[in-house]
């Protein structure tokens, strides 16, 4: 075999795209996908494929991003989607070499399967802490008091400032990425979830982000209640690390893995945003 490593380019997210619908998941739109980071980045590619001559025989797909990060610009990837024909699976390792070979890059992993945790635990990535929990959302009586919580961009727009306004705005038109904002008399609470899917139906959220955890905490009950009634979620889960505790009317997951590699970075430091998780709907 002759194969070549590349980057992936914006001419060959076409290609890209029908390569992973045939055989990596059918059920996501691929192109969209590719072509679907909102955010302001200088990315070199959007990740690595293998060529034999002109076919592409596996892809390794990236997310990159500029994060203000304890006082200083961090360049983050985020490794995606990784899919190697079953004749070439001995090069799969070479997407992975060029990938960690561009300098200056910290590089976060937040779902790989089995065989890959291994070969990046070679390659001295180490774990997070994902411990996390999952709330039944229920159709509480309404009496919250003077919460509550919207999903009206509009008054997520007007409301945010700051940092958690330039968050917003960034995943605002991210295909994964769903948003909600709780209030609380004058306290405010932007929440980032992404819906998962069961053969296709939606079924509990995943929460992505939480920028006031003591507010998200104490209004939990209308938040599950509002994506039971108005989402069709029946279910909510969170990390630890995200919400900062574990929910009294809840119930413990063993964690799933999610690994990261960095010289500059803590675990602490290390989020789902701006990644696969917001991109890609699957």
């Amino acid at each position: 075999m002759t194969v070549d490593v590349v980057p992936i380019t914006e001419a060959d997210v076409d290609a890209v795209s029908d390569f992973l619908s045939a055989n990596h998941d059918g059920r996501v739109s691929w192109s969209r996908s590719l072509a679907a980071v909102p955010w302001e980045v200088t990315a070199p590619n959007r990740g690595f494929m293998l060529r034999d001559g002109g076919r592409i025989v596996g892809t390794l797909l990236a997310v990159y991003s500029d994060r203000l990060l304890g006082g200083r610009v961090e360049r983050l990837c985020n490794m995606g989607s990784w899919c190697v024909l079953p004749r070439y699976r001995s090069r799969s390792i070479l997407l992975l070499k060029a990938l960690l070979a561009q300098d200056g890059y910290s590089v976060t992993v937040l779902s790989p399967d089995d065989g890959p945790r291994e070969i990046l635990e070679f390659f001295k990535f180490r774990p997070l802490d994902t411990s996390a929990s999952l709330v039944p959302n229920l159709p509480w009586p309404r009496a919250f008091g003077r919460t509550r919580v919207s999903a009206d961009p509009n008054v997520i727009e007007r409301t945010l400032v700051g940092s958690e306004l330039v968050l917003y705005r960034d995943h605002a038109q991210a295909l994964a990425a769903r948003h909600l904002l709780v209030q609380r008399g004058i306290e405010s609470c932007y929440v980032m979830y992404r819906e998962y899917r069961f053969k296709g139906v939606p079924l509990f959220a995943m929460i992505l982000h939480v920028g006031d955890q003591g507010l998200f905490r104490r209004s939990l009950l209308p938040i599950t209640r509002h994506l039971l009634l108005r989402h069709g979620l029946v279910a909510t889960l969170a990390e630890r690390r995200v919400i900062g505790c574990a929910p009294a009317l809840s119930f413990k997951l063993a964690s799933w893995p999610k690994m990261y590699r960095s010289a500059t970075l803590e675990p602490a430091q290390i989020d789902d945003l701006y990644s696969e998780l917001v991109c890609v709907p699957w």
